[in-house]
């Protein structure tokens, strides 16, 4: 198991300009989910505090261990379905409890890593959040939970967004990343 790597003040930092990024495409983007009448009153995105033990450096992507097999539909908010692939696993510790979550691949550069938890229809989106970890010049991974985000279908019903498989519902709490607005910022 990996423990979490703290990240360094220029790690916080640019998680906070990302943040920023974020909520001035959601104000001014036409490819902004919020609606365009709308899109004036945006005040910007709520997040959980940065939490540096939700930062998982050097994971390695293990094989796929489930049950399931390895090309699959992935259902969608929209009653649809996305071809995806089990890519592999992420297999860590949290809490001192051994967990580990399915990475997909849906025909991008990067891994997709759905996820529930214990706070997802109570301080997070009931649906699930988004982690897209990219190999480093080492061939790991960083699992950043502080870089948990929503998928556009919490904004919008226009869009149509992976729903999260039941392999991947951890029974901890990541208060970290994306939080519903009016949930608090405490776990």
């Amino acid at each position: 198991m990996h423990a979490p790597h703290a990240p360094s003040r220029d790690t916080a930092h640019a998680t906070l300009a990302q943040r920023a990024a974020k909520d001035e495409f959601f104000r001014s983007s036409p490819h902004s989910p919020i609606a365009p009448g709308e899109r004036e009153r945006f005040a910007g995105l709520f997040y959980f505090p940065i939490d540096p033990a939700l930062r998982l450096a050097s994971l390695r992507l293990a094989p796929y261990t489930g049950a399931g097999p390895a090309q699959f539909a992935l259902p969608t908010s929209d009653g649809d379905a996305r071809q995806a692939r089990r890519a592999g696993e992420f297999r860590f510790e949290l809490g001192g409890r051994a967990l580990r979550l399915t990475a997909y691949d849906l025909g991008g550069d990067s891994l997709f890593v759905p996820f529930q938890d214990a706070t997802s229809g109570v301080k997070t989106y009931g649906a699930g959040r988004y982690l897209d970890p990219e190999a480093d010049h080492a061939g790991t991974y960083t699992l950043d939970f502080n870089l948990a985000y929503f998928p556009f279908c919490a904004y919008s019903p226009h869009y149509s967004c992976p729903l999260t498989p039941a392999e991947n519902r951890l029974p901890v709490r990541i208060a970290a990343g994306e939080r519903l607005p009016g949930a608090g910022a405490g776990a």
